[in-house]
Parts: C-alpha cells; structure tokens; sequence
C-alpha cells in the first residue's frame, strides 16, 4: 500500500491544499499521509494549515503528524511565554522574522508590533487559538516507523538506537545526521533542511523543499521499494 510523505508546510495553506489534491489525483484519499512537521511559521497562514490538518484528522482521514522544531516553539509559547530554545545557536527569538512565530500570531488575529510585550501577546494568542489546535500541537508524534522507511522531522543521531533518540535531535539535528554516509537501519524520511527541491541521498531523504521561502511545497510516494515525487503530472521517480 502507498504511504506518501508531505514536506514542511509552514504556513502555507495554499501549497497544502495544492499537495493533497495532488494526494487525491494518485488515487491516495484513503493511504495514510505522513507530514513531517513544520506546520507553523513563516508562511502566511499557519492557523489554516492547522485547521485544515485538525478537520482531516476528525474526518477520520488517515493522516499522521509529526512534531517539528517550529511546532514545539510555537507550543512553548502559548504554554510558557518562552520565546527562545537553546537549540538556536544564533540566539534569535521565536518572535524574530527570521523564525516567523510572529505571522503565525497574525494568522489568530493577535497584536504584534511595537508596544505588544511577549506576555500580552501570549495571553491573546491563549484566548485565539482554539483548543482544538494546541491539542493537536500537543499530541504530536516524534516519528513514524513503517517498514523499511523512518519518518521524522530533523534526523536521527547516527549510530543510536530509536528507543534512544531524543526529542532535540529527532526535531532539531542537521550534523552529524546529514554528513553521516552510513546507512541507518531504515532509510530515514525527513525535512528541516531546506533545500531547492527534494532530494534522495540513499541513506535518507529530505523532503523540506523551502516551502516556508516561498517555494513549491513536495509531497513523495512510498509505493514498494519505489519512491516518487508526485507533480502536476503525476508520479515522478526520486532516486539517489
């Protein structure tokens, strides 16, 4: 049975919509689609990527989805106040529009700007967002194992068992997982690494096309030991 695999989304209802048609025009609507995270941020309008991935769920539609490091700060925010995570070695804050927390506050209609101190913004964005999207920002998987492939956001730490993964690196990593030439006991499916397009490196493949920069959202078929990028024209192979 075909699983597919959708990039990060960030925010980018339009490119989500785009990609579940395309799910729907392969004979998908009822595969089980993975997405890998990084629903929120950056892109215009995370509150209906959310709402959109929420509704499929209670529809029953067979769509798991997993936690990304954007998530997991977006959460923190409405939880905590904390705009910062260590794991942003150049220090900037969530709010940063580097980051992009702040157009995903904009999305719920809260108050940013000048004048909007991090704890009044956090006390509207718990009264904007529905309970129905921070239950689901709180229930997130870390990774879906299926078969010969592994489904995560960032990486796995080369070398360490699953069971010993961590969150930070299951969500955060770049090296020493995308430098690592081994091969990894599942080949390992994942985002958080913009690159131009979708790419297959034999061990691993990155599906995080750069949709939070404006760029066209992939979406990947596990079909078998095939793998295909599926496009306006259909299923187009990605080999390494």
């Amino acid at each position: 049975m075909t699983i597919y695999a959708v990039g990060d989304i960030h925010g980018q209802k339009s490119f989500l919509d785009d990609a579940l048609a395309r799910i729907d025009a392969d004979d998908g609507r009822d595969s089980e689609v993975i997405f890998l995270g990084d629903f929120t941020d950056r892109g215009p309008d995370s509150r209906g990527v959310i709402e959109t991935l929420v509704r499929g769920q209670q529809a029953g539609r067979r769509w798991t989805c997993l936690k990304g490091n954007h998530d997991r700060m977006f959460r923190n925010f409405l939880t905590t106040s904390d705009i910062r995570d260590s794991n942003i070695k150049s220090g900037l804050p969530w709010t940063d529009e580097r980051l992009g927390g702040i157009t995903t506050l904009q999305s719920y209609g809260v108050s940013t700007g000048p004048g909007h101190s991090v704890r009044a913004m956090q006390r509207e964005a718990q009264a904007l967002v529905p309970a129905t999207h921070q239950d689901f920002l709180a229930n997130l998987s870390l990774y879906a194992e299926r078969g010969r492939y592994l489904f995560v956001h960032a990486g796995i730490r080369p070398g360490l068992a699953l069971a010993d993964q961590v969150e930070d690196d299951l969500i955060w990593i770049r090296d020493p997982f995308l430098t690592s030439p081994d091969p990894h006991p599942w080949i390992v499916v994942h985002g958080h690494t913009a690159l131009k397009t979708a790419t297959h490196f034999g061990n691993r493949i990155d599906l995080d096309s750069g949709a939070g920069y404006g760029r066209p959202l992939s979406v990947a078929a596990f079909d078998g030991d095939g793998v295909f990028l599926l496009t306006e024209g259909g299923r187009e192979p990605l080999r390494p």
